[in-house]
């Protein structure tokens, strides 16, 4: 099947994915009708196996719910000619990569559409390449906030027809309102329309559930949009004052020193302020927030959402409690707890060759805690003193924070360990 083509294993795929356009059928090309056609099971949406006429004997399957059923099926038919069909490129926030998940990229082939960014990039003449490509299906909309800035262009797929009105309230209450949005129905089909308007004007209308919007990001003032570096201001949280002050958490992330595609234990976390940081480093990088505080977890949710990383996992529990739950993380940070017993030793034990570990200490037992375990592990210790100017009646002054010691560390490899 599919003509000539071959892995580079030179296995024959028996899988082949289909991308399809609103042209549907009409609009496939002869590899793709032809693997369609030869396919013993066709597996898709109801909407896509109604753009394909029957086939006799052919056995059809539309996804269940959960799709993870269909994917089972799909694995007994292993060697067997199987054929899926999905929107546009299957790899673009489609099917192709849930499936790779679970089937080898030697036993797939892959036909695609255009997707839906390519097409409303092509409408409007944009750059792909320099447009942000998000979605907001299946997906907290609040996530675009970590998106946002002046001059952007964002491309964006819909979950449904109300998406395009949550999207204009968000860039209004962000200060984006003046940001003409393009909303696509239909895109590459005979029925596609577009709709412009700036996001401060955009109405209730319900768009298509088929949707995309585009945004030309214009802000309100200079300024708005998210900081792009470590250290935000502390008052850019939630936070009951258990949150580490913006020169001290930048030093922190510097040790950290996040790399992308990697997962973050913040412990102790109190306002989630490191977790939010690291996750706005890099859109791979994964965070787990652990915190016993239930107000706390409440504020950590609460900020990231604020700064668009709805996906950072909040743990409420003692730090010591919940290590053996979590999956093994490439960085450490222990913000609280760390007189916990044994809490030092198993987050090392934790660590991967390469991982890094930093803690921080206001206190003469934390920091007796983090003299120790240098002692054992090695690593560096440095002391952070921060003042800030603030009036004295009709004067200035400094006014000293907090000093703050920190511990970092970075684990080599087990031929290199001496504990």
């Amino acid at each position: 099947m599919n003509g000539q083509f071959r892995s580079l294993s030179g296995q024959l795929p028996w899988l082949t994915l289909v991308g399809l356009d609103e042209s549907g059928w009409q609009g496939l090309g002869a590899q793709a009708r032809e693997a369609i056609a030869a396919a013993e099971l066709l597996v898709g949406g109801r909407r896509h196996l109604n753009h394909i006429p029957v086939s006799e004997g052919q056995q059809r399957l539309c996804w269940p719910s959960p799709i993870a059923d269909g994917i089972a099926e799909i694995q007994q038919w292993r060697g067997r000619r199987v054929c899926v069909l999905a929107s546009g490129d299957p790899f673009s926030y489609g099917v192709g990569s849930t499936l790779s998940r679970h089937i080898a990229a030697a036993e797939m082939h892959c036909l695609p559409a255009p997707s839906a960014f390519s097409l409303a990039a092509a409408r409007l003449g944009w750059a792909l390449q320099q447009c942000h490509c998000c979605s907001v299906l299946a997906r907290d909309v609040d996530n675009l906030h970590a998106v946002l800035g002046d001059g952007r262009q964002l491309l964006i797929l819909s979950e449904n027809g109300d998406s395009p009105a949550q999207v204009a309230k968000l860039l209004c209450e962000a200060g984006f309102s003046r940001s003409a949005m393009h909303v696509f129905e239909a895109l590459g089909g005979a029925e596609e329309r577009q709709y412009c308007a700036p996001a401060v004007e955009w109405t209730a209308r319900r768009a298509a559930g088929l949707n995309t919007v585009a945004v030309a990001c214009v802000a309100d003032a200079p300024g708005a949009g998210p900081v792009r570096s470590a250290g935000r201001d502390e008052a850019g949280f939630l936070h009951d004052g258990q949150i580490s002050k913006r020169e001290v958490r930048a030093a922190i992330l510097a040790l950290l020193a996040p790399r992308g595609g990697e997962l973050l234990w913040d412990l102790g976390a109190g306002s989630g302020a490191v977790s939010v940081e690291w996750l706005l480093s890099d859109a791979a990088n994964r965070a787990i927030a652990v915190e016993r505080h239930p107000a706390r977890i409440a504020n950590i949710r609460g900020n990231a959402r604020r700064y668009g990383v709805s996906h950072l996992q909040c743990v409420q529990g003692c730090s010591g409690e919940q290590l053996g739950r979590l999956e093994r993380p490439q960085a450490i940070f222990i913000g609280g707890g760390l007189t916990v017993p044994g809490l030092l030793d198993d987050c090392w034990r934790a660590l991967p060759a390469g991982g890094r570990l930093v803690a921080s200490a206001v206190t003469l037992e934390g920091e007796a805690a983090l003299w120790q375990a240098s002692q054992r592990y090695g690593g560096e210790l440095c002391r952070i003193s921060v003042e800030r100017c603030e009036s004295l009646g009709s004067f200035n002054g400094w006014r000293p924070l907090r000093p703050v010691t920190l511990w970092a560390v970075q684990r080599g490899p087990a031929s290199e360990e001496t504990s």
